[in-house]
């Protein structure tokens, strides 16, 4: 690369952090798209110089689309054992899974998001159907409940999800990334299921062992209420919950600052908010505020700290008291909640050392969710509701926090399941080791061997031990003419001949005793 391509880049980059603060700035139209120009005839410039040194040619770059990744077998195999672990806690508690289509109807999408239905990825039309990436797993379960007439289910369901939101991927915030949902759809008692919701949050975070952590809670009827008592608009209820949701990333003065000049709330209302949203605490926080004059007078806001009185109640019932914490700051921005909303963070931010040097891990919340009662009746020809209920593992940042400190305490994991490798120790040998492996096979054990007809013992062994494969099956000239074979166990190198008869069985007996503890 030359000196005057690399100045370019550097000032592409330079122009480009510049363009996306007159945007998040709000900046003029005018003024945003002088410097938009500035940029595009930046990345014209390398394209000509590109072109230029390939002789007109177009160069071919090899890089993964901004905003998301490859993964390499070692982060799949932690991504796997992560999955799984999530998942028995779903099926523990009687969910079923399905899955819907990665894109959906564009209508479909729309107007479920609030202000952040300017990330949904738009596609192009194919055919005559407006369609977009799907943006969660929540409206397409919506979909699916009133098309499919649905009126009670519990299901989990893992896929990939996309936003066209600025990336951070150190803090696993991707364009393209899981969710893993939990929800509740039916007619049910009044936070039953909602406990049960918060319960399923708290399993997954203990049962991942990523540090402490607090599952905050809150009701969009207590929002709404506050925002009332407040002297907030009607019509401003929704906005302006936006901006709350933006205290766990930015200080109140900063959303205050919002709230008073883009959503043009005046000083004194954005004053009473700001009293209400620094409390947080437990039961004695509901009795506090159901004494409250101002929120005794509006009637959503007294059913709401009803509702979360019987919340935290059941919690508590459940073995739920240091995890979680009913927070009037916690807004959570989808216009489709109506009721109890969740969200987990970590409490103390993970450490991890690097070459010597202690360094914290910051990924943000890890979970989140709530109760959405009218988001199904949108799709129903006549508006039949179902009430829903649910939450979502954060697992793009959990898998971030959980690679950087593998990587720095330099652990290695298996990326196979193999149990034994069946080796050849003299030329010729190939097919017996073909006729070992498909006896293996058969017989349910997961084996491996050598795609070469004469390899070398020293290379088969130590793949053996590369791979953490547990057993090596030796085959040997002399030792088939005796009709037995060598089983090496690779950690210990310790070696015993076996009968060559019935090997599948005494393989398969040998790995029980090794999964037992008792080998």
């Amino acid at each position: 690369m030359s000196d005057n391509r690399e100045k370019i880049l550097e000032q592409i980059k330079v122009q480009g952090d510049l363009v996306r603060k007159l945007k998040a700035a709000k900046e003029p139209k005018e003024k945003i798209d002088v410097e938009v120009a500035k940029l595009l005839a930046l990345k014209a410039k390398v394209t000509e110089d590109d072109s230029e040194a390939t002789g007109g040619g177009q160069k071919l770059l090899l890089k993964t689309p901004k905003g998301t990744r490859d993964y390499n077998p070692q982060q799949m195999a932690l991504r796997q054992g992560v999955l799984d672990k999530i998942v028995t806690v779903f099926k523990k508690h009687g969910a079923e899974s399905i899955d819907t289509p990665v894109f959906e109807r564009k209508d479909v999408l729309t107007g479920k998001y609030g202000e952040d239905s300017k990330l949904i990825y738009d596609l192009k039309d194919q055919g005559g159907e407006i369609l977009s990436l799907r943006y969660d797993l929540t409206v397409p379960l919506a979909r699916y409940l009133a098309m499919s007439k649905i009126s009670s289910i519990k299901r989990y369901h893992i896929a990939k999800v996309y936003r066209r939101d600025n990336p951070a991927m150190t803090r696993g915030r991707y364009r393209e990334f899981y969710q893993c949902d939990f929800d509740i759809a039916g007619t049910f008692d009044c936070m039953i299921p909602d406990a049960e919701c918060v319960k399923v949050v708290s399993e997954i975070l203990s049962g991942l062992d990523i540090g402490d952590y607090v599952i905050k809670l809150n009701h969009r009827m207590l929002l709404d209420g506050m925002f009332e008592a407040c002297g907030v608009p009607a019509d401003k209820f929704r906005s302006i919950c936006s901006a709350v949701d933006k205290l766990d990333k930015s200080p109140w003065a900063e959303v205050k600052r919002e709230m008073m000049f883009e959503k043009g709330l005046e000083e004194t209302t954005a004053d009473q908010i700001g009293e209400y949203v620094q409390l947080s605490g437990g039961l004695d926080l509901v009795e506090k505020l159901q004494n409250d004059p101002k929120l005794s007078a509006v009637k959503s806001a007294v059913s709401g700290l009803e509702q979360m009185k019987k919340l935290l109640k059941y919690c508590e019932i459940l073995g739920l008291r240091n995890e979680i914490r009913f927070d009037l700051s916690l807004a959570r921005g989808l216009d489709y909640y109506t009721g109890v909303i969740y969200e987990a963070v970590l409490t103390a931010m993970p450490e991890i050392t690097n070459g010597g040097d202690v360094e914290p891990v910051t990924i943000g919340s890890v979970a989140g969710g709530g109760r959405y009662d009218n988001l199904v009746g949108m799709f129903d020809p006549r508006g039949k509701q179902v009430p829903c209920v649910g939450v979502s593992i954060g697992v793009e940042r959990i898998f971030s926090l959980l690679e950087a400190k593998q990587a720095a305490e330099g652990i290695r994991m298996r990326t196979t399941d193999v149990e034994v490798f069946v080796a050849s120790a003299h030329k010729g040998l190939h097919e017996q080791r073909l006729k070992v492996i498909t006896e293996l096979w058969d017989g349910g054990i997961k084996a491996e061997h050598s795609y070469k007809e004469n390899p070398k013992l020293l290379g088969q062994l130590q793949h053996c031990e590369e791979q953490g494969i547990p057993f090596a099956l030796i085959l040997g000239n002399s030792e088939l003419e005796k009709g037995v074979v060598k089983l090496r166990e690779v950690t210990s190198r310790k070696e015993v001949e076996i009968s060559r008869e019935n090997i599948a069985e005494e393989l398969s007996r040998r790995l029980s005793l090794l999964r037992n503890g008792d080998f």
